[in-house]
């Protein structure tokens, strides 16, 4: 088929801690078909160890290879913008495990970056800190802008929420690394291996999955499974390419390599391919 599928998980693989009818059966058929796919999540909290043994639990076996948080778009990110640097970091272990292994320290006095992930527990203590950082000089980076989150006891305040309390402080506005943001969507095409016009994004979120797919030229796949609701689209001046129900109406499209490649909506292959190739040699300082 040639495409390669990014895949948004809260929402359109599982809901909380339940799988999703017919998730499982989706990623076997991937799997089966040798079709390229990494879940991609704007959750900082777990490593990918973690986000893999969870799916685990649910009945979907797959690599830790195949999970990109946004915690490891940052890191990266970061060790690119300034390699061996120092972080102050809000956040939880997926986000201090990732900053570790790409070389970063994190220390609580004359940071290099304050970061901002999810957090379970923050304290005004903490809060002050990063915002008297950032005063000082220290860049302000999110690993995402989500305002909250959905969990089994409800909704709970999100990463974009505490950035906001340090962002009205201090004057400074944030750079964001996760989804929609490219630098995250660019980074895990690469990983995959595929063009942009041969990338299938599916989520369940028009702010975020579909917003970042539609700016990047995937072929951008709303699930109406998670938080979406169909009536809901004409308040966007985007739109998905497809909506489905969910990941399992698109199992028989691709036994039978049916999938549509994104450059059907218009993008020439051969405009997008000589874009990309110049992209990639800037980025290369080629």
């Amino acid at each position: 088929m040639g495409l390669g599928f990014l895949i948004d998980m809260d929402g359109v693989i599982y809901r909380g801690s339940q799988l999703i009818d017919g998730a499982d059966r989706f990623i076997a058929t991937l799997k089966k078909k040798q079709i390229p796919f990494l879940f991609l999540t704007n959750n900082s909290q777990r490593t990918r160890r973690d986000v893999a043994a969870k799916l685990y639990r649910m009945g979907i076996d797959v690599e830790e290879e195949r999970i990109f948080t946004c915690a490891m778009a940052t890191a990266r990110f970061l060790a690119k913008q300034k390699p061996g640097g120092t972080a102050f970091v809000i956040g939880e272990g997926g986000l201090h495990n990732a900053l570790h292994r790409n070389g970063y320290a994190i220390v609580d006095h004359a940071p290099d970056y304050v970061v901002v992930g999810e957090a379970r527990s923050i304290t005004l203590e903490m809060l002050d800190a990063a915002v008297q950082m950032v005063l000082d000089g220290a860049q302000l980076i999110a690993t995402n802008l989500d305002p909250n989150c959905p969990t089994k006891n409800g909704t709970r305040s999100g990463c974009g929420a505490t950035v906001s309390f340090i962002e009205k402080a201090t004057g400074k506005t944030a750079f964001s690394v996760g989804k929609p943001s490219p630098v995250m969507m660019r980074t895990a095409q690469w990983e995959l291996g595929v063009r942009s016009w041969e990338t299938v994004m599916i989520g369940d979120t028009m702010e975020t999955d579909i917003l970042g797919a539609v700016q990047m030229g995937y072929y951008a796949t709303l699930t109406l499974s998670g938080g979406s609701r169909a009536e809901d689209l004409s308040s966007y001046a985007f739109r998905p390419d497809r909506v489905i129900n969910s990941v399992a109406d698109l199992i028989e499209d691709i036994e039978n390599d049916a999938m549509l490649p994104a450059w059907d909506h218009g993008i020439m292959p051969h405009a997008v391919e000589e874009n990309e190739r110049m992209t990639y040699a800037a980025s290369r300082g080629a």
